[in-house]
């Protein structure tokens, strides 16, 4: 695996890191956003979940988009659809099949990559969101002005696999899984949902040998959203 970073703005310190398989065939491409309430890039939902992906036989990108004293929800949003251009322009170097470029979002990276997947000039393909921020309830704690993204589902909406937990108590279900599964359904885009009873926020891929470097979250039962997420994925490639 070759793996290397570019820079999509040096003013603001936006990157992508590229973990690049070496293929005779182009491959799925799953593009990466981590939560971390801007303040910093989880690295439980960076690296690792960009490995998880490699073993499913997908090209992985993570968008290293502004935080800390650069933060900016509009910068971050500019950051992904640079990173989404920049491989779809290298999609032969890269051996990555545009046709299957997809977007997962961790939290508030969940907010930003159902942003992105909503323009109307989106390249996401499908879009996968994990326990994902989705009013602006959390503005003022993240210190950021953003929007409400289920307000922007139309029936253009790539299909969407939206996970989180019911006892999750920093982006709680009916404040925002609940409203933007209601927004897939009412605009008939294709969705599957899990709200898993048990495994609370930031869980990333919520299993035991992530959960040595994530404060010890783990919990077996959430961490079924991975198979599950690739069981819809290899499903909706055949219906397509």
């Amino acid at each position: 695996m070759d793996i290397k970073n570019v820079v999509l703005n040096e003013a603001n310190d936006s990157s992508l890191t590229i973990y690049q398989s070496n293929t005779n065939v182009a491959l799925p491409g799953i593009v990466i956003i981590a939560g971390g309430s801007y303040k910093k890039l989880q690295e439980r939902d960076t690296e690792r979940v960009a490995l998880k992906f490699a073993t499913q036989a997908f090209q992985a990108f993570v968008v290293n988009y502004p935080v800390e004293n650069q933060k900016s929800y509009t910068a971050a949003k500019e950051a992904i659809t640079q990173a989404f251009s920049y491989i779809v322009d290298h999609a032969s170097q890269f051996q990555v099949d545009p046709s299957k470029l997809g977007i997962i979002g961790f939290s508030a990276g969940g907010q930003l990559a159902a942003a992105y997947s909503n323009q109307p000039d989106t390249l996401a393909q499908f879009t996968l969101l994990g326990y994902p921020v989705i009013t602006p309830t959390l503005d003022e704690k993240m210190g950021v002005t953003s929007e409400d993204v289920s307000q922007l589902v139309s029936s253009a909406t790539p299909p969407t696999f939206i996970w989180g937990a019911i006892d999750d108590q920093v982006t709680p279900f009916l404040d925002h899984i609940h409203v933007y599964a209601q927004a897939l359904a009412k605009n008939n885009v294709s969705f599957e949902m899990h709200e898993f009873a048990t495994g609370g926020h930031g869980m990333a891929l919520a299993n035991k040998w992530t959960s040595v470097v994530n404060k010890e979250r783990m919990d077996e039962h959430m961490s079924r959203w991975f198979p599950l997420g690739i069981e819809w994925l290899q499903k909706m490639n055949e219906e397509n």
